[in-house]
Order: structure tokens, then C-alpha cells, then sequence
């Protein structure tokens, strides 16, 4: 666990089969463990964490509850001094429960009922963000006094899953929303995001360009600017090759430098979700059925006991690939076709993005899916054609491997 900041993000990921420690101990001391289901390594996700600290010190950490909101994962972020990004009062309630300041929490929905805001502001909750006329009238009534981001729009371009068009506003938009903000008493930020899973170390450029420009409208209009919220977008490690967080650090900087200077006193955010827990996961999965549709055809339909409507739905459009492996299983490899166990036609994970499995493959071997930490549980349907949500364990390296009944 001892990487530097300027390493690959595969460093931080384990030895030469994926498995840390503590997740080669898990899985070794539970073989008959009924699949699928998600191991992820704690320890993982706090080397990560103190990483982002290294390469970007100058900004405040605010974990995407929403890549995975599960107790453990809270407590160890809330221990290394991480805030929190919130997207509902489910996940506010989850962070306070758990005994989380709520000072540390902001509000980043974009889309809140209006009951839902005087909720927050109830709780403790200042900080929201808008991107609409009618959003910063809410805040305005049931959150008065408070610091609200104000997110401008951005192309997602480089990014595998692309947050574009559903959200952000223009520079012309920004600078009326601020303004008007800045009139109702409430303090403005700005924010932006460059889309999940951005391979592209200098996506943070354009959008930080635009920002400035809306600083420089906002200063002439005397409307001062407390801070610049950079949004998530640091990738995982799936099929393709990402650069390293120290090279992403190392962008985001030169960026701020060039763009924001050094007279810019505002607050720096980042709000990472699946760079703080995607690598640090993996899914156990279960062959159900290998099947060719011709004598003559090579390409093999092999069907997981996991799909899109239970764990990953991110494969949706084949944006997201995760990385596959069946452990114990040698020799050549050939096409195949990965499919989840329902019976929904849209059931179907990799068809395009030519994944190859052993021939030695059988029904009831296991199938790996790594980097799966992120937006799996989360996204889990619940009992859709009957299966159980997907079961999560979570280990560390200083704990005895975990043995599940």
C-alpha cells in the first residue's frame, strides 16, 4: 500500500492476479461462498483517499456517497477526514447517523424536492447546488444564509460515462444565478463536472477557463466568489489504460494555476466516488450456462449469475468495462458474449467490446469482475425476477480473513 501519488492506478490495486491481501485472504478462507457477491478492501480505499491528499493538497475531499454508500465505507472516510457529497436525505441520514458533523456534508443534487431542502438545512446542511432559476428559489426559501455552488455545463468529452445535457448551466446562466444569489444574502461557488470515468487528464482545463471568466463578470458585478467545487471524473482501472492520479494531480494543478492564479481565495472541492472505491472492489460470479447458437459458430454465450439489474448496470451501452478473469481456468481463449440471468432481453453485458474467456471454461466455474467497488451495490435492483440484492463483505489487512456461513 505504499505507492507513490505518481504510480499507475493499477499500484495500488494488489499483485499479479488483482487480489490484495486482504481480499486473496477472503476469498481463500470462503470458497463455498454462494456468489455473486462484492469483496472490497477498506485499506484500498484510504491509500487512495491520502493519495488525492498528496497530488492535490489544495482542495477539500467530498466523497460521492452515492458510488457506495455502505457504513464501512463512511466510518474509514469519515476517520481519514474526508466530507461528503449527498445526493438525497437517505444518504444525508446515513452520513449522521453514523455520527458524521453535518458542516461536513454538502448538498450536490442538482434536482431537489423543495420539502427535501428545508430537510437539510434542518439537519445542519448549508451548502447546495443549483443549475436552474427555479432550484435557487428553493434554496432561497427554506436554506436562507446558505453557500450555494452554482454548476456550469460541460461536454463530458474523454469521459466513459458522460454527465452532459441533464445538468449545468451556461456562462451567461451562471452569472445570473449568482448574481441573483448573491442578492438573497447567500454565498456562491461555482461547480462542474467532467464526466465519471474521464480518461483525459486535462478535461479540467475548458471547464476551469469558463469558470474564470465567470469569476472576472462576477468581480466587476461585486459578487465574490467563496469557491470552485472541480466535481469528480478521476477514473478506475478497467480494460483500457488510465494514467496515473499523480499525472491527473499534476493536470488539475497547472490548470488551477493558469486559469484561477495565485490571487484567487476561494475554496478548492473535488468530489471523488469511484476513484476513491472502484479498484478497491471486486464481484465473485458464477457461470450459469454456456451456450453456442450454431455447430458452426465459435462465439460462446456464457450467462453469469450477475448482470445489469443486479450489480452492473454500468456495462449499459458497453461504457463501462470491467476487467474479467476466470480464476483456475488456462489454456486458449476464445469470443464470447457475457450476459446476466434474467430473463430480460437488455440483459446482456459485452457483446461488442470482444471479451475472450478460456475454452476450459464450465458451467459452475467462477467468473471475476474487477474494480467493481464503485456503483454496483448502489445500483443493485432489489428482488427484480426474485434475485437478492448483491451481498457485500468488507476487509482490511489487519483484521482476520472473514468467514461467512
Amino acid at each position: 500500500m505504499a505507492s507513490s501519488p505518481g504510480t499507475t492506478l493499477a499500484g495500488a490495486i494488489g499483485e499479479a492476479d488483482g487480489l490484495t491481501p486482504a481480499l486473496r485472504g477472503f476469498l481463500d478462507n470462503n470458497p463455498a461462498l454462494p456468489t455473486p457477491f462484492l469483496a472490497l478492501d477498506l485499506d484500498v480505499v484510504e491509500h487512495r483517499y491520502r493519495q488525492l491528499e498528496q497530488v492535490l493538497p489544495m482542495a477539500r475531499v467530498l466523497y460521492a456517497v452515492k458510488a457506495n454508500p455502505a457504513r464501512e465505507i463512511l466510518e474509514r472516510l469519515a476517520e481519514t477526514g474526508s466530507c461528503f457529497d449527498v445526493a438525497s436525505p437517505g444518504e444525508i441520514d446515513r452520513c449522521l447517523k453514523l455520527g458524521i458533523d453535518p458542516s461536513r456534508l454538502a448538498y450536490g443534487n442538482t434536482i431537489k424536492k423543495e420539502r427535501d431542502i428545508a430537510y437539510a438545512f434542518y439537519r445542519g446542511i448549508t451548502t447546495f447546488t443549483v443549475d436552474a432559476d427555479a432550484e435557487l428559489e428553493k434554496v432561497a426559501r427554506q436554506a436562507p444564509g446558505a453557500t450555494v455552488y452554482v454548476r456550469l455545463a460541460t461536454d463530458g468529452k474523454g469521459a466513459d460515462w458522460p454527465l452532459s445535457r441533464k445538468f449545468g448551466c451556461d456562462h451567461t446562466g451562471a452569472v445570473a444565478l449568482a448574481r441573483k444569489a448573491h442578492r438573497a444574502g447567500m454565498s456562491v461557488g461555482l461547480s462542474f463536472h467532467v464526466g465519471s470515468q474521464q480518461r483525459d487528464v486535462n478535461a479540467w482545463d475548458e471547464p476551469l477557463a469558463t469558470v474564470a471568466n465567470v469569476i472576472g463578470d462576477l468581480t466587476s458585478l461585486g459578487v465574490p466568489v467563496a469557491g470552485v467545487n472541480l466535481g469528480g471524473g478521476l477514473p478506475s482501472r478497467y480494460r483500457e489504460p488510465v494514467a496515473g492520479v499523480g499525472e491527473y494531480g499534476g493536470a488539475i494543478r497547472g490548470a488551477l494555476e493558469r486559469h484561477m492564479g495565485a490571487g484567487f481565495a476561494g475554496e478548492i472541492l473535488i468530489e471523488p466516488g469511484r476513484y476513491l472505491v472502484g479498484d478497491a472492489g471486486l464481484i465473485e460470479t458464477e457461470v450459469v450456462l454456456i451456450s453456442q447458437r450454431g455447430a458452426e459458430d465459435e462465439l460462446r454465450w456464457v450467462y453469469l449469475d450477475i448482470g445489469m439489474f443486479n450489480g452492473l448496470t454500468e456495462t449499459l451501452g458497453e461504457a463501462i468495462r470491467y476487467r474479467v478473469q476466470a480464476p483456475g481456468c488456462g489454456g486458449p481463449d476464445g469470443p464470447v458474449v457475457l450476459a446476466g440471468p434474467s430473463c430480460d432481453s437488455a440483459d446482456v453485458l459485452y457483446e461488442r467490446s470482444s471479451y475472450r474467456l478460456p475454452w476450459s471454461l464450465q458451467v459452475g466455474d467462477h467468473v471475476r469482475v474487477f474494480s467493481t467497488g464503485a456503483y454496483t451495490s448502489s445500483y443493485s435492483s432489489v428482488w427484480f425476477n426474485g434475485f437478492e440484492p448483491l451481498r457485500c463483505f468488507y476487509v482490511t489487512a489487519s483484521q482476520e480473513p472473514e468467514v461467512v456461513a
